[in-house]
């Protein structure tokens, strides 16, 4: 690809993700509020520690406390790159980074259809529906692992092309290890892609090598693949090993035994475990996954399939199922659906599948143009169609993923609303410090990493289990106001919110813009 294509592809990729990030200026939503807030920790020097708490799984008692025990902290170095560079330490300013990562899928797109298909035509069809990226588009500019996950999930295909090359040795190896490490230190699903590293190993050494040839050549390919790996997430396993005697952070690990979503905020956290789990009985268990299977596929349809693209992209899988790289995508693909259906189906059905697919999003437009061109081929055989027909279909293929993208666009941003309560909390801040708050105290709250951006507060999440619940967390940290919103009113907190009193030891100190406000007191 020469430069100029190359640029121009970059250009048109960063005019969307930048007209959008107009209309978002906060970063709307509780995963984005995580990262930003990561991300200035770590510009203002800070390092990786936090004064706020989103959930309870890692067992921390005090603010502040080791960051990034749940997620993972590449989106909040991202983020705090672009601080650093401005000097500012606003969202304008961390986003930077997440704009540009997002103009560069066009071009890796590009590179990856060519590499695929070795027409350039259909692969600037497949770079068009990357800019046009339809449920993606609202998410890609914000503080978030998207831009991060396409773009070295894209990379990590365009090495396997170089590995099944054949040039530069085990070089292609260690770089999917680089990746693989790369989309590790973003998410925790990252670790697939080390399999998937390993595997691209196992399928390119043919078995005819002789069996010790075969062996010998995949265990030096798999070295190399866990060296690159190493050498990004290395440091981030020795932090964990000398803050948690761990390599892995402990808050994720809870999560297998969740009931419900709201149950990753519950406290105490030793109150999930096996024996919980196995409580629930069969018949709790397989309803709850199948809950999450019928959403799951719901968003392999529409979000990673674009809705319009979905067909193309299975006709694409079969047509190039001999393809090293069409064959691993869609293994990768079933494994996260699996993981994220019968392993946690309530974070996989309430998003996580849908950010985890974000690294297969460039093969998926690379295959859609592919997947139809082929259908019109067969059409073509039987007599139907011509070169003309397939200059609509292309053409009607882009322009419905352009009516798409706007519509998820102006559905997400006014109609929904952009954010969680954020604008509010800067409001709920003034009429606590006029009830005589101090500097030091600390706030419960629905959204503790937004309440903290807003306001500089330390912040603790409302915890599951209802008003005692919320009374031994305020004992635990010590913190005495609570900021109840109409969303975080589920059951049991639907009392206390409706009647503005409950236990004895809330006091009810006023409300603002439907949000309720508690002093704590607990003797």
């Amino acid at each position: 690809m020469s430069f100029r294509t190359f640029l121009l592809l970059f250009i048109s990729g960063l005019i969307l993700p930048s007209v959008v990030s107009l209309l978002q200026t906060r970063p709307g939503y509780l995963d984005s509020d995580y990262y930003f807030a990561g991300g200035v920790q770590l510009a203002q020097g800070k390092g990786f520690v936090e004064p706020y708490l989103w959930n309870y799984l890692d067992g921390t008692t005090t603010l502040p406390h080791p960051s990034h025990t749940y997620w993972m902290p590449l989106a909040s170095i991202v983020a705090a790159m672009g601080m650093r560079l401005t000097g500012n330490f606003d969202y304008a300013s961390a986003r930077l980074g997440f704009i540009i990562l997002a103009a560069a899928v066009p071009p890796i797109t590009f590179i990856l259809a060519l590499a695929l298909s070795r027409r350039k035509n259909l692969a600037l069809i497949s770079a068009v529906l990357s800019i046009f990226s339809v449920y993606h588009a609202p998410f890609l500019g914000v503080t978030d692992n998207f831009g991060i996950y396409m773009v070295f999930g894209g990379l990590f295909f365009l090495a396997i092309s170089r590995q099944q090359e054949g040039r530069g040795g085990n070089i292609p190896n260690l770089f999917l290890g680089v990746f693989a490490g790369i989309l590790s230190l973003a998410r925790t699903d990252g670790l697939l892609w080390l399999g998937m590293g390993v595997m691209v190993v196992v399928f390119s050494h043919p078995v005819s090598l002789g069996r010790k040839a075969f062996l010998l050549s995949i265990f030096r390919g798999g070295i190399f693949v866990f060296l690159g790996f190493l050498i990004v997430m290395g440091p981030w396993y020795w932090r964990n090993l000398t803050v948690f005697n761990s390599i892995m952070a402990p808050g994720s690990s809870r999560a297998l035994w969740l009931d419900n979503y709201d149950q990753t905020f519950i406290y105490p956290p030793e109150f999930l475990d096996f024996d919980y789990f196995k409580s629930l009985g069969w018949e709790e268990i397989l309803s709850d996954r199948l809950w999450a299977l019928k959403l799951n596929l719901q968003s392999g349809f529409a979000a990673h399939g674009s809705i319009i693209l979905f067909p193309f992209i299975l006709i694409g899988v079969f047509a190039f199922w001999r393809d090293v790289r069409v064959k691993l995508a869609a293994i990768a693909w079933v494994i996260l659906f699996l993981v994220m259906t019968l392993l946690f189906p309530f974070a996989g059905a309430r998003g996580a599948f849908f950010h985890a697919g974000a690294a297969l999003q460039p093969m998926w437009w690379s295959l859609a143009p592919l997947g139809l061109d082929s259908l019109l081929d067969f059409l073509r055989r039987r007599g139907w169609g011509n070169d003309g027909t397939k200059i609509i279909f292309h053409s009607a293929m882009i322009l419905i993923a352009l009516m798409l993208t706007v519509y998820v666009v102006y559905l997400r941003l006014h109609t929904l609303g952009w954010g969680e309560g954020e604008d509010r909390y800067s409001k709920v801040e003034s009429v606590l410090i006029h009830k005589g708050i101090e500097a030091e105290d600390i706030v419960i709250v629905r959204n503790a990493p937004g309440y903290y951006l807003e306001s500089g507060r330390p912040a603790i999440s409302i915890p599951y289990g209802g008003e005692s619940a919320i009374a031994e967390v305020s004992n635990v940290f010590g913190a005495e106001y609570l900021v109840l919103e109409p969303e975080a009113a589920i059951e049991p907190l639907r009392t206390l919110y409706q009647t503005s009193g409950g236990l004895a030891a809330f006091e009810f100190l006023g409300e603002v813009d439907g949000i309720r406000l508690y002093q704590i007191n607990i003797e």
